[in-house]
């Protein structure tokens, strides 16, 4: 039989994994999703006006996103789970291998780590 202990760690491992998955897989579709809208308007810009599709542009990515309260709860609990490596990306550029890494750093350190120390635990006890 499973120790408290052991299926404490095995839930908050796969509880930490899903919630940096589903941040990171949002920021994915809000990151592609906008780039295809960009991309259809500066098209549609340049057949219609070319000197303005790069101001049109510059406009469509200041425009703040609106996200939901679940939304930004996964990304606040997210960020809280992956701030440990703040220090390795830190000075990196683009937020697409930052999250990245965030998101694999994080399936190695809580998956693998707290569900190798559940199994370890569990056989143990």
């Amino acid at each position: 039989m499973a120790s408290p202990l052991s299926r404490t760690l095995h839930l908050a491992s796969v509880f930490i994994c899903l919630i940096v998955i589903a941040s990171f897989t949002v920021f994915a579709v809000n990151q592609t999703s906008s780039a295809s809208a960009h991309q259809q308007e500066v098209l549609n810009d340049e057949v219609a006006k070319p000197s303005t599709a790069a101001i049109s542009g510059a406009n469509a990515r200041s425009t703040p996103s609106h996200e939901s309260a679940v939304h930004e709860a996964i990304d606040e609990a997210s960020k809280a789970f992956t701030s440990p490596f703040d220090g390795i990306t830190a000075g990196w550029s683009s937020e697409w291998l930052i999250r990245s890494a965030n998101l694999g750093l994080a399936l190695i350190v809580y998956g693998f780590g707290l569900g190798y120390l559940a199994r370890f635990i569990r056989v143990r006890l």
